[in-house]
This record gives C-alpha cells, sequence and structure tokens, in this order.
C-alpha cells in the first residue's frame, strides 16, 4: 500500500471545516476525528470510505461477547477478539510509516502505532458497552478497563491485548523514556488530548522527512484547529510555509504570532519580527 497523498485543495478545506465543527462539540467523537484526520492525510478516503471504517468497527464490536464480566473478563474478551482472531498488534517498523497514524489504514492493515491501536480498542470496546478508556503512559499509550481504581486493568493493544501487571507498565514507561514511572497512572485521556498526541506523532514523523513538509503541514492546521493548543504551533505553521515558498502568508503568520507574545516576552516578538522581515525579503 503506498504512502497517502493529502486530498485536492477543495476536499481539503472541507475535511478542516468538518474536523473543527467535531473537535469543539459537546462530545467529541474519537472515531470520526480519527477518520477525518486520515482524509486530511489521504486523498483517497472518501466519505464512503469513513462510512465503511465505522462500519468495520461496529463489525468487530458484534464479535465480542454480550457483557462478558468484570474488567479483566472485558480485557480477556477484547483481547481475543481483536488480538487473537483479527490481528492486531503493531512491530517496531510501523513507527516508520505514516499509515500507522491513519485509523483507516490501521483497520485495514491491522498494524499501527500504540495510539491508534489503542484507539480501536476503546472504540469497538465501547460500541460493545465497555468500561474502556486511553491511557497515555510517558513514551507509550495503552487502554484501561474498570471504572475505579481497585479494579483497574490496563493491555497493551500494541502487543497484541496482553493484560498488564504494574510492573509491566512500569518496564513499558522505563523502555521508552528511560526513566521509571514514578507516578501514579494518568487520568483517564481526552478525545481531544488523545488526537493532539496523535498530530504530535504525525508531525514528529515529518520532521524526520524534509521532502513531506505536505504532511507536517496539514497535521500543524488540523492540530490549531482544536480548541487547545499550544500556542507556539502558530509560530510553527508560519515558518513551515516560508521554508515552502509561501513567504508572504508565512510573513503574515509570523507579525501575527509576533503581536501575540509582545505581551509576555518583547525580545522574543522583536526576533520574530525580524523572521517576518527577512522572510518578505525573500520575494525580492
Amino acid at each position: 500500500m503506498c504512502s497517502p497523498c493529502p486530498p485536492p485543495p477543495g476536499r481539503a478545506a472541507e475535511v478542516r471545516r468538518r474536523f473543527a465543527e467535531e473537535a469543539r462539540s459537546g462530545r467529541p467523537d474519537l472515531a470520526a476525528l480519527c477518520l477525518l484526520m486520515g482524509a486530511a492525510a489521504d486523498g483517497s478516503l472518501d466519505d464512503a470510505g469513513i462510512d465503511a471504517a465505522q462500519a468495520e468497527l461496529d463489525r468487530l464490536a458484534g464479535q465480542v461477547p454480550y457483557r462478558p464480566g468484570g474488567a479483566r473478563d472485558w480485557a480477556v474478551a477484547l483481547r481475543e477478539v481483536l488480538g487473537d482472531r483479527a490481528g492486531f498488534h503493531g512491530t517496531a517498523a510501523d513507527y516508520r510509516r505514516l499509515e500507522s497514524s491513519l485509523l483507516h489504514r490501521v483497520l485495514a492493515r491491522r498494524r499501527g502505532l500504540p495510539i491508534l491501536l489503542s484507539v480501536v480498542w476503546m472504540e469497538v470496546a465501547r460500541r460493545a458497552g465497555g468500561p474502556v478508556y486511553g491511557v497515555a503512559l510517558p513514551g507509550h499509550f495503552v487502554v484501561g478497563f474498570g471504572s475505579g481504581a481497585a479494579e483497574r486493568v490496563l493491555v497493551d493493544p500494541f502487543d497484541g491485548g496482553r493484560v498488564l501487571t504494574g510492573a509491566d507498565a512500569e518496564l513499558l514507561v522505563a523502555g521508552a523514556t528511560g526513566a521509571p514511572l514514578d507516578a501514579p497512572l494518568p487520568a483517564p485521556a481526552d478525545p481531544l488530548d488523545v488526537v493532539l498526541r496523535m498530530l504530535n506523532n504525525v508531525r514528529a514523523w515529518a520532521a524526520a522527512r524534509p521532502e513531506r513538509s505536505d504532511v507536517a503541514l496539514w497535521a500543524l492546521e488540523l492540530s490549531l484547529l482544536l480548541p487547545s493548543h499550544p500556542a507556539r504551533l502558530r509560530y510553527e505553521r508560519a515558518r513551515l510555509l516560508v521554508q515552502r515558498g509561501d513567504f508572504v502568508a508565512g510573513a503574515v503568520e509570523l507579525e501575527a504570532y509576533a503581536e501575540v507574545v509582545s505581551a509576555v516576552d518583547a525580545a522574543a516578538a522583536e526576533r520574530v519580527r525580524r523572521e517576518a522581515f527577512a522572510a518578505r525579503a525573500l520575494l525580492n
């Protein structure tokens, strides 16, 4: 399967509009946001493809036993359906593929990054009525089952849905970050935080591949549509526009960012203004 290419401008604008609308709704739908993110990345994903991906999540949920029991029973049931039978898991090679961050491709390939595989687990379990939530461990994303700390059960979808002990979680964090897990487990992840983390992964993928600045651009644009995002992303987008040769648009955004920054850091604002001046000079 080839690396996805973004949609044409008209379709891209429509996808961004729908993404912003969903992100700002009272109860944003995680699967819908992930699939719109996929549509921003992959011009071949049309509305029929989005519907087909949602239908596949529904189909998988239909294979989960009805109310299997407590938190551990839910964890085991999802592992049997998604890990054992459907074959969802991840490998080291998946970190090198953009498709590993796109839900529709993950559903097709049965491979992906930990956070995307966790989205599959969460969305299938949610549809089946399970007490499920995402857990953003430092350096790794997993899924939790259960409604209270006493019955919390963690699973690692990247490892096929393996049920984790406390020691397993500590080893995962230590392996990913080189530091121990010396704090309580994070609270359940908010859908918008999950999406921002996914977009950060895409930006990191693109940063290692300067020839794919188009990917960095759509990831930044979607990040800026989220109700809450780091202000510095505006600066990153402005600089990226300049790098891509859109000097006027980049300069305008640099100047706008400088105005925001000037209220808290006059020296930084002046440096950004000089960048904007240099960008305009490139037109001569």
